[in-house]
């Protein structure tokens, strides 16, 4: 096949019909991958739960008594148990697995004759791949056109990229990254067809570790699994010895004290509000391609935000030109003055011709406007060397060839300073140029320099390694406007008040930096930090500067990574924005990396935990809004499920130690996780956002929901709840009632007491939840069915509610009540007299 049958080719692409057939044929460009949990799977981790164990050995020791009704009761509360853990799963695989279609790789494609932008699984076999720098490739491919280098140590384990070039041979492999270049391929395979699909298992993503949450939420468990085995043994021994029961109920009493202790709710909250919170961002724009990061988007204390695209439109055009003698503005211009013709021409040679960076197509539009048809614009010329950018030269040339073969032109373009020094200016040439610089800065505006070199030799078999190598003359200076997205003033503002920092790092002109940053109203202080400013300090002194700095300009990318450091060794929290491919071990250095998700790369994104689909900087601070809320209602969960196993507890613990019948039993405790698991899993992570949760500072990083000051409400509030039941009760026994009814009427109130610690621990309790009424009539149900139906009845061990039990019940539950709105109250004092952090146990919220 000719190259230019290739070449009409990928001007058409497949038609959108084509390639639906061949996506059925070959299916979708996918690795071999996890795929969602079986069910027997999940129903084996349910049966090996400690909770589970302990239903098995209260059914057998209910069958060693002879009681075979209760324990065909216990022994079917499995299916529910399992039923409740699969529907969980499944909500949380579905969030899941919408989040991986959202962060699988993107490939841009050429189909019906124009570039599309599509999933990575839909790539099918002859398709033609549009690659640039920063891009991974989605499927194996054959080179067309263009030239890259491609990194492709994921398949080599070699870190040097490899040239590729157009070729029958030349392929190019899925996964690898595109390190530079621009070019069309032709995909020849996909999916488990690629050579990445062939390795099989050793490229398959590991498992996401924990957060720092989840470990210490197990650990936590696993402490109180091992208390209540040792507490269960100690009633165990005392019922038998100290009661002189029988074994076999000594035996019923303690596993009845285990399951109460066991906390097993905690895990569940933690994995359904993380995966449920990812999705959640998921419908704000915001792609988490690490669960983790969402427990950390509530302690973000800085945002380091880059400028362009960021904070301003990513929507360049050239506005001005000045040169040595002359100045141009574009506003109200009818023609280019011939002055500037040549600068514009030298701009355009040393940009790519189909440019991907918004500056460079900015330069190629503005010179089409003002010089198409004349001799001054080049398409189609290419260059025969190239000077890329560098860490060490911040100014990039194209060598290009002339008419004259012992002549070459070269063109340049980047940062004023550096294509200055490139030219040997005169120190007062050079002072003028800085005075144009910044009075164009002063305006806003991004300034680029040009300069025309000429090499007067035939082209050397190796060229020079230096731009420094060749002679330049100075052309003039190119100013881009990049206006600020009209959103970001009200944001930045909403996390100034939030006790969010943020701080702007942009490889521009300091001048333009403080410019764009007055415009946002992101700070005011005359203070700024550059790239050779760093580079002139220690970590400790610079440090101490990032305290009194909002903005950092003329950065290069290790600066980026060292601010991150450093922001992060002073205590800071710290969310950072980026899109090159140097920008990687920044995003992956912070706390919460964000990618851009139109203009990054798969590089940036693959190292971010965060993608902005839009790249709007108010979806970051919609990202922290939402973390604030998920990391509220864990809070508001875990509290509940304290505060609601302290009456369980005692309930199960001291009847026997005080020669009382047994309040509860194991059927008590399993109807009671039918309503406390949806509580603390359903209600409370639906719970709204409190209004005021980005009025109030960040939680403190090492703060946890499971630290004893964040337990010390709930377990106050579980404290009342069981004296207000067990000092009911003993006014029972002292009227000598009936222990069915006794039994009745507590197992009763401590039902209805559930809600009233759900209500009592919600952060507003007015605001309105669609699960709370839904719970509401379930739990109203669990009692009817309860008391009402004489199966379920006797199996409880309870008895009819006569009207005095209702009124001995109303009296508990009124006990109770006081006793929770004595406490909201009590917090609510508590917060008029101080500004209570939003995780503290003291804090209440607004009615």
């Amino acid at each position: 096949m000719s190259p230019d049958t290739h070449t009409t080719q990928a001007k058409q692409g497949l038609s959108s019909a084509e390639a639906a057939r061949r996506l059925a044929e070959h299916g979708p460009n996918r690795l071999p991958g996890s795929q969602a949990k079986p069910w027997a799977a999940i129903v084996l981790g349910v049966v090996t739960e400690p909770m589970f164990l302990m239903l098995l050995t209260a059914g057998g020791l209910y069958l060693a008594l002879g009681d075979r009704a209760e324990a065909l009761f216990l022994l079917g509360s499995v299916g529910v148990i399992i039923a409740i853990t699969l529907a969980q799963e499944r909500k949380t695989q579905r969030a899941l697995e919408s989040l991986r279609d959202l962060s699988a790789p993107r490939a841009l494609v050429i189909r019906d004759g124009q570039e599309q932008r599509i999933a990575g699984h839909e790539v099918v076999p002859g398709d033609w791949l549009v690659l640039r720098e920063g891009d991974r490739i989605a499927a194996d491919a054959l080179l067309r056109e263009g030239q890259l280098e491609v990194d492709e140590s994921l398949l080599t384990g070699e870190s040097v990229p490899v040239a590729r070039q157009p070729g029958t041979a030349d392929t190019v492999s899925a996964s690898t990254l595109v390190t530079r270049g621009v070019a069309l391929a032709e995909v020849v395979a996909t999916g488990a067809h690629t050579a990445v699909g062939r390795i099989g298992a050793d490229l398959l993503r590991t498992p996401e570790p924990p957060s720092a949450l989840q470990l210490a939420s197990r650990q936590l468990v696993r402490r109180l699994a091992v208390a209540a085995l040792v507490l269960a043994l100690v009633q165990v021994l005392l019922g038998w010895w100290w009661n002189a029961q029988a074994l076999l109920p000594s035996l019923l009493s303690g596993v009845a004290l285990a399951m109460a202790i066991l906390p097993e709710e905690i895990p569940v909250i933690l994995t359904v509000f993380l995966a449920l919170g990812a999705w959640r961002l998921s419908r704000q724009q915001v792609l988490t391609r690490r669960v983790t990061a969402v427990e950390a988007l509530g302690a973000i204390t800085v945002l380091a935000v880059d400028k362009t695209g960021t904070l301003t439109q990513n929507r360049m055009a050239v506005v001005e030109l000045a040169t040595p003698d002359a100045h141009f503005s574009q506003d109200g211009a009818q023609a280019l003055p011939e002055p500037f013709h040549r600068l514009v021409e030298f701009a355009m040679l040393a940009t790519p011709g189909d440019p991907f960076d918004p500056m460079e197509k900015a330069i190629q539009a503005f010179g089409h406007q003002w010089l198409q048809g004349t001799e001054h614009v080049h398409d189609g010329r290419e260059p025969e060397f190239e000077y890329p950018l560098s860490t060490d030269i911040l100014a990039m040339t194209r060598v290009y060839a002339s008419a004259d073969p012992s002549q070459h032109l070269l063109a340049t373009k980047g940062a004023p300073e550096a294509v200055a020094d490139l030219c040997h200016l005169s120190p007062e040439r050079l002072q003028a140029l800085r005075e144009q610089v910044q009075a164009m800065a002063e305006r806003g505006l991004r300034v680029l320099g040009v300069a025309q070199g000429r090499w007067l030799d035939a082209p050397p078999p190796d060229w020079p390694t230096s731009q420094h190598d060749h002679t330049f003359e100075f052309l003039g200076l190119v100013g881009l406007a990049d206006p600020p997205r009209p959103e970001v003033p009200a944001a930045i503002a909403e996390c100034r008040r939030a006790g969010v920092r943020v701080v702007m790092m942009t490889g521009d002109h300091p001048v333009t930096a403080r410019a764009i940053a007055q415009q946002v109203g992101l700070s005011e202080r005359p203070d700024l930090i550059t790239g050779a400013d760093m580079d002139a300090l220690d970590d400790t002194t610079l440090a101490q500067r990032l305290r009194e700095v909002d903005l950092c300009a003329r950065l290069k990318p290790h600066h980026k990574l060292r601010l991150v450091q450093c922001l992060r060794a002073s205590g800071e929290v710290v969310a950072m924005t980026g899109d090159g491919v140097n920008d990687a071990p920044a995003l992956k250095a912070a706390d919460v990396g964000v990618a851009m998700g139109e203009r990054g790369t798969d590089v940036a994104r693959e190292a971010a935990a965060l993608v902005l689909l839009d790249d709007s900087f108010a979806r970051i601070v919609a990202a922290v809004r939402q973390g604030r809320r998920i990391d509220q209602n864990i809070r508001q969960a875990t509290r509940f499920v304290f505060a609601v196993h302290v009456p369980v507890i005692a309930l199960a613990l001291l009847p026997p130690l005080l020669h009382w019948a047994p309040l509860l039993l194991p059927m008590h405790i399993v109807l009671l996780e039918l309503l406390i698991d949806p509580a603390c899993s359903v209600v409370f992570e639906d719970e709204p956002e409190d209004p005021r949760t980005m009025q109030r500072p960040p939680r403190p990083v090492g703060e946890s929901p499971f630290a004893a000051a964040a337990l010390a409400l709930p377990i106050v509030q579980g404290l009342g709840v069981t004296a207000a039941l067990l000092g009911g009760h003993a006014l029972l026994q002292a009227f000598a009632w009936p222990e069915a009814a006794a039994r009745g009427v507590v197992f009763g109130a401590l039902v209805v007491s559930v809600l009233g610690l759900i209500l009592a621990n919600r952060q507003r309790w007015r605001a309105p939840n669609r699960w709370l009424a839904r719970l509401a009539l379930g739990m109203g149900a669990l009692l009817v069915a309860v008391y009402g139906v004489p199966v379920l009845r006797h199996l409880m061990g309870l008895a009819w509610p006569s009207p005095a039990d209702g009124l001995a019940l109303a009296g508990m539950v009124a006990a109770v009540a006081a006793w929770l709105v004595a406490l909201k109250a009590l917090g609510r004092w508590l917060g008029k007299h101080r500004s209570p952090d939003p995780g503290h146990p003291a804090y209440t919220g607004s009615p």
